[in-house]
Order: C-alpha cells, then structure tokens, then sequence
C-alpha cells in the first residue's frame, strides 16, 4: 500500500499559484478511525487545537475526513452575526485587508464567517499568508439561482504589474485620464495578490465588484462555480496575469482586456471568447498557457475573438499572412492559432479543433507562422480514440514540432462531434518528434484498443525507444515494453506491463489538477 501511495503523490503536479489558494480542496475520508482519538475529542479542543496552527495547516486539516472539514474555519476565522447587508460585508472585508497585519495576523484570525440573518445564506471570506483571497458564497447557494453578468473594472494600472516586455510603454500618460476613485491602501494593507471567486450569484455580484477595483496588486483571478453567470466583463486589467473560469454552466460570453495576460484556463461550454490588450497598448496577447478544456460542447453561438492589433506590425503581418479568406475569421482556426502560437502548455479537444477548421492547413510544409514552436506539454481530450480521430490529432501534432510530452484523455462523456475523415490523405507517416519525451493515455477501454493506439503514435518517437503509460481509472498504471520473443515471431514487438515506479516524465499536466 506504501508504494501505491508514493506513485499516486509522485504523479501529480501541481500549478505553483495554486498554492496561494487558501481553500485548496481534496478528496477527504467519510469514515472515522476508530484509533484516531485525537478525532474523537469534542470539536471546541479542536478548534482550539487548530487555532495554535499556521493558516495553511489548518486549512490542510480539512483532508483528514468529512469531520474535520470545517473545522479550520471555526477556528481560524471570526463569525459575524449582525450585518444586514451584502454591502456591509464588502466593507469588513476591505478593512480586513487593509490592517490585516496590525489586527488580525497577531491574532491568527485569517477572515470571517458571514451568516445574513433570516436564512438569507452563509458566505465565508479568507486569506492565506501568499496573498490569495477567497471568498466563497456556496454555502448560500440557491437552488435555481437567478442569472446575471459580472462586470469587474479593475485598478491595475501600473507598471509595476508588467513583465519586462511592456515595460516600454509611457504609462504614465494612460493614467492621466485615467484616474480612478478607488480606496488607497495603507503601509499595513495586506497585498492581495490571488482573488478566487466562488459561487457569485446575483444576490452577491455587486458587493463583489464594488470590491475588486480595491486590490490594486491582483495579479490572479479565478471564478468558479457562479451558476447563474450569464456574462463575464473585466475591464483595465493591466496587471493581470492569469486568468481562470471554470464550471460556469450558464456562461454565454466571456470578454476582458488583459496585456499581460500569460495564462488563460477555461472549463466549460464553448461560449463567445474575445480578449483584447488594454489601455494605449496595441501589442495584442502573448498568451504562455492556455487551456480550453470543453468537453461539455459548444454553444449555438460562439466566437474567439483574441485581438492582435495593427501597432504591433510584426504580429498583425503574421495574423494576416495566417488568414484563410473565410467569412467568418472569429471562428476559424487560423485565427485562433495565432493567439495561441507562442504557448508552452496548451489543453484541447480534438471537436473544437476540427469544427474550427474550414480549410485544411499546409501540415506537411511546417510552415513556421502556422507552428507553434514553444509548445512543450499538451492535452488533448476526445470522447474516443478510433481511426479518423487519431488522424486528427496526428494533423495537430505537426503544428508542434517541439512537443516533449503527450498526454490524451479518452472521455466518453465528452462532447462527440463525428470526425469529419478530412485528415486521412494527411498522415499517411506520422511526422517524427524529436523532442518528445514521453506520451501518457488516460482511459483506453480495453487492452485493444491501447494496443491500436500505441501502434499509431510509437512513430512520432523516431529512433528512439518509444515511452508510452497507459492508465484506466484508478486501476494499475501499465508501460509499453518490447517483447523480443514476439519480435521474432514477425508479431507486434510491444506489450503494456503493469508498472510500479513512474518515470518522472509522467507527471500530470499542468491542467489536469485545475
């Protein structure tokens, strides 16, 4: 068991940012040790146990069980009985943050429960030691919540916030005009760096965003679980870093100026993506990590709608010599690939790149402006593995000359676009990776059929010996082997064996702990 352990720990990898997040969840245990008496005292010792821990360990004992789920927040936040309003809130919240240090460190108090009288819900607000501030409506969640739009306009105006490669820009003349009555945070004002918004709904979105313009260092922001989230808009953005949108099932369009913007990650429908450089800056994005993981399908209206602007003539020369001529640019792959050509870790589903696909591409000339050269780790997610959708992967690999590592998910409940065949003539040999490293599948239902797409992909590795895993559920993790006695025999020479010690090169993709 100890070892099963080891592999299980060693085969994730986690995103450093998430780290910051205060509330990190995890899969925790439904049932109580008989010999754990530490469990089985009364929950106020507890508390008070945990009340003497730094935050970030406190909040780790939350995986213990299901008993020991909330308990951090007993003791490590202060309940708030008396405000009335959602407004009121906001407000304990900013001066929260504002003399964080002064008042609340000392005491190893890192936030509140808010519990609204008359039943009108629970919200919890917290803050880890990193600067990640979470605040968390589930817990007065509606059942059939009322949809609405988020509207965010940021203060993130300084340079101080940019990267080395906008540096360049007089920011200072975008700031004369563009002033804004915003709170000034003190020499104590805890740097609120992270922002993770959980379950927002209608009742709560104003409050949120009365706040955020507040957090002049926001540098992340993820927005999860809003179900009734019709539209999301976040304005002045300049700092901005990364940006995360998940589990919204509601969302039909998602808009922001961002210019430094080097990760954008979204889980859900297919819904209408525009992304423009805020302010005076025209450079356009110049996105570093990208997942769009849609497994649930796409809206009957979508479009993506990254701008690279005439300014920055380098960049608009190569979005214009990538342009098909088709009608409709904002939803074709040549358009899309050039805001995603310079990403390192990138996450797609095989239907979204062939339904986004109205020409075929020139695969076969590697054409540098269609490649995406820096691309070292992919996903890619599809509902089955059979011939054409192989081909199509295939095709897509020859956009990544440079790919180390292949990870492919086989999801039956992913959204399932029949292949369109057009990629057959197009990979009749596979073009060979040098670079890559190691592939890694996820969910082959039987031996056959890992076996058939293991035949398909060992030429990407060329001469050398091809490293493949294979991995169905929670069950063994398997390695493709040769078999010197079926080599001799004129059969298959490679075979999937169960394994016990996984190579480091099978981490997890970056995205699959999102």
């Amino acid at each position: 068991m100890g070892k099963k352990r080891r592999n299980k720990k060693i085969n994730q990898r986690h995103d450093p940012d998430d780290n910051n997040n205060p509330t990190t969840t995890s899969i925790s245990s439904n049932k109580m040790d008989p010999n754990d008496y530490i469990s089985h005292l009364p929950d106020n010792i507890l508390n008070h146990i945990i009340s003497f821990l730094p935050f970030e360990s406190g909040v780790r004992t939350s995986f213990l069980s299901t008993h020991w789920k909330h308990l951090w927040k007993e003791a490590l936040l202060e309940p708030v009985h008396d405000v009335i309003t959602m407004e009121a809130a906001t407000k304990i919240i900013q001066s929260f943050v504002d003399d964080f240090d002064t008042h609340y460190r000392p005491r190893n108090k890192w936030g509140f429960r808010f519990e609204f009288p008359h039943g009108r819900g629970i919200f919890v607000a917290s803050i880890s030691s990193k600067g990640a501030l979470q605040l968390d409506f589930s817990a007065g969640e509606q059942e059939s919540p009322r949809p609405f739009d988020l509207f965010l306009k940021m203060n993130l105006t300084s340079a101080n916030h940019l990267s080395h490669r906008y540096m360049w820009f007089d920011w200072g003349r975008l700031e004369e005009n563009h002033s804004l009555q915003t709170h000034q945070p003190s020499s104590n004002t805890m740097k609120v760096k992270s922002l993770y918004l959980i379950s927002v709904s209608q009742l709560s979105n104003m409050a949120v965003s009365s706040l955020v313009p507040n957090l002049p260092f926001l540098q992340s922001l993820t927005i999860a679980k809003c179900n009734g989230l019709q539209s999301l808009q976040i304005k002045d953005a300049q700092g901005l870093h990364k940006l995360v949108v998940l589990d919204c099932p509601r969302l039909q369009s998602l808009s922001f100026e961002a210019v430094s913007l080097k990760s954008f990650r979204y889980r859900g429908n297919l819904v209408s993506f525009k992304g423009e450089p805020s302010g005076r800056c025209g450079c356009g994005l110049f996105l570093e990590d990208v997942m769009v993981d849609l497994r649930q399908g796409p809206l009957t209206q979508w479009t993506w709608d990254f701008q690279t602007s005439p300014r920055c003539l380098y960049y608009y020369d190569i979005y214009k010599k990538t342009l098909c001529g088709c009608t409709n640019g904002k939803r074709c792959f040549k358009s899309i690939l050039i805001s995603i050509r310079g990403v390192k870790s990138l996450t797609i589903c095989r239907w979204f790149f062939e339904t986004s696909m109205c020409k075929p591409l020139s695969f076969s000339s590697r054409d540098p402006l269609l490649c995406m050269s820096d691309l070292k780790e992919l996903w890619w997610i599809d509902c089955s593995m059979e011939r054409e959708p192989i081909n199509a992967l295939l095709c897509f690999l020859k956009l990544c000359p440079n790919l180390e590592r292949l990870f492919v998910t086989i999801d039956p409940k992913c959204y399932n676009m029949p292949s369109t065949g057009k990629y057959s003539d197009l990979v009749i040999v596979p073009d060979k990776l040098g670079d890559l490293k190691a592939v890694k599948l996820e969910g082959p239902a039987d031996e056959e059929k890992e076996n058939f797409i293991a035949r398909r992909l060992i030429p990407l590795f060329g001469e050398n010996n091809p490293v493949i895993i294979s991995k169905s559920g929670e069950k063994c993790i398997k390695h493709l082997v040769k078999v010197a006695k079926m080599e001799k025999k004129g059969k298959y020479p490679y075979k999937f064996k169960v394994v016990e010690n996984v190579d480091e090169y099978f981490l997890d993709h970056v995205h699959m702990n999102v």
